[in-house]
């Protein structure tokens, strides 16, 4: 298992997701990507996340929509930080997913993200700080990552 372990509810979550994979990329940063459905494989979601640390994951990224339960089922049967993604969804636009995420009872927190693809950028850069805290390159690949972002804004030239 890979130290960034991404769990998505539906294959077509990969949409938004591939948001998350780009930057882990750019990172080079070890990650795996499953689909594993709070509602439709419940039990296979469990025993993945409590096999979980012994092969080395860290940090697990949750994306899903709807009725978004997956943070919080993986959430509820580990210790390890939990960061949700909410997928934005036809019918409410993502609200339902982003309540469904966040809404998470004491002492079961997930760190719940925007919804769509600007929070599955910050889920990877979130995951990354986590393991920054006890990896100083990855660190140092965020500083510079912080700084080219401060660039461009720097560098943007308007007209008017």
């Amino acid at each position: 298992m890979a130290k960034i372990s991404i769990l998505m509810g539906s294959q077509s979550d990969l949409e938004t997701v591939s948001e998350t994979v780009n930057v882990l990329k750019e990172f080079k940063a070890d990650f795996e990507v499953r689909v594993l459905s709070a509602h439709r494989t419940p039990k296979e979601v469990v025993q993945y996340v409590e096999a979980a640390p012994k092969g080395g994951t860290k940090v697990f990224i949750a994306a899903a929509g709807m009725s978004a339960a997956l943070a919080g089922v993986v959430a509820a049967h580990t210790t390890l930080p939990v960061i949700g993604i909410p997928i934005e969804t036809k019918n409410l636009k993502g609200l339902d997913s982003l309540l469904s995420t966040v809404q998470m009872p004491p002492g079961v927190p997930v760190a719940c993200m925007a919804i769509g693809k600007s929070g599955a950028r910050n889920a990877a850069i979130l995951a990354l700080e986590i393991l920054g805290l006890n990896d100083p390159k990855i660190t140092a690949k965020l500083i510079n990552y912080k700084k080219q972002m401060c660039l461009k804004i720097k560098q943007a030239k308007i007209k008017v």
